[in-house]
């Protein structure tokens, strides 16, 4: 049971007030995926269903999303896995998202042997979206790209099989798309001949990885913390940069090595100094226990960044003496 669908300011639809929708046009506005997903996330018990357009365009741009994804895969060589179980990896990227597959199957079986099916669509939601999409596949693209074969041999199969749990864990919510990927996928590599729809629930038979999630969690915090600098600073996204860390621990020169393809590609950062940063103008951004140096000096028009923090701090002073 769930509660009334009612139109978007929240009225009852009525055919007197000529507020009711059409599914079959929203069906072909968006897509049937999108509209079933709308009303599985909005679907929170004891709560009545708001019919709102810009929530169902969101799903099918989740959608879009996703299809992008499956093109990048298979641009990259990525296929359809031939394993149940997560295969064996050594890289600390394809470690974290065999854990973070791992969780999210944990806490969609809860949420759907609970009838939550708004906290389910959630789940698969975010992990698609923020897991996967923003950061798996952006942090494997220096991999995929790089002269280790070995190394993108296993993450191709790490993220072939991700992808395909992704398809299974999603099928309940989205059929249509996730079934037209899953062949799509399956030509790639001349695999499985099967429809989704009788394929076996995600078993990925995996623990998580603390080192790896560590590792990981690191580098987002790290490239989050160096574009939030950037974008206050006015500097553009793709500027690459060097960084000063004087007082960097052993660990942190280990991680740093291990991630050098990562940092130079994901975060722009092309070079790492254990030294004191030169003198001049620099920005600082702290990760974890260790501080990030960033000069300045021939990256940005330092008077001009201080004429506009002294007029920020002008407007600002003004505004609290108003007050």
């Amino acid at each position: 049971l769930h509660g009334l669908v009612r139109a978007a300011d929240g009225q009852k639809m009525s055919k007197s007030k000529g507020n009711v929708v059409d599914p079959l046009e929203l069906i072909d506005q968006y897509g049937a995926d999108a509209l079933r997903f709308f009303m599985a996330a909005m679907e929170s018990q004891g709560r009545d269903i708001k019919m709102d357009d810009s929530r169902v365009e969101g799903y099918r741009n989740f959608a879009t999303k996703l299809w992008n994804a499956a093109r990048f895969a298979q641009s990259n060589g990525i296929g359809a896995s031939d394993t149940l179980p997560a295969p064996d990896a050594s890289l600390a990227v394809n470690r974290w998202i065999i854990g973070e597959v791992t969780q999210c199957q944990s806490a969609l079986d809860k949420a759907l042997g609970d009838l939550r099916f708004d906290a389910a669509a959630d789940t698969i939601y975010h992990f698609v979206w923020d897991q996967f999409c923003d950061w798996y596949l952006e942090l494997i693209k220096p991999v995929l790209q790089g002269d280790d074969a070995a190394a993108a041999d296993e993450t191709r199969k790490v993220a072939g099989w991700v992808l395909d749990q992704i398809l299974v864990m999603l099928h309940p919510f989205m059929p249509f798309i996730t079934e037209e990927l899953w062949h799509a996928l399956a030509a790639e590599t001349g695999g499985r001949n099967y429809d989704l729809i009788i394929a076996k629930w995600p078993s990925p038979r995996a623990n998580v990885d603390a080192e790896a999630e560590a590792e990981v969690s690191w580098i987002i915090k790290l490239v989050s913390e160096l574009r939030a600098a950037k974008s206050e600073l006015g500097i553009p996204p793709g500027a690459k940069m060097t960084a000063h860390i004087p007082e960097a621990s052993e660990a942190l020169k280990q991680r740093i090595t291990a991630n050098t393809a990562i940092l130079d590609r994901v975060a722009r950062l092309e070079a790492v100094h254990y030294d004191a940063a030169p003198e001049g103008a620099s920005a600082q951004i702290v990760v974890d226990d260790a501080t990030f140096i960033l000069p300045l000096e021939g990256v940005i028009d330092i008077a001009a960044e201080k004429a506009r923090l002294s007029k920020a701090a002008d407007a600002i002073t003004k505004e609290m003496k108003s007050l």
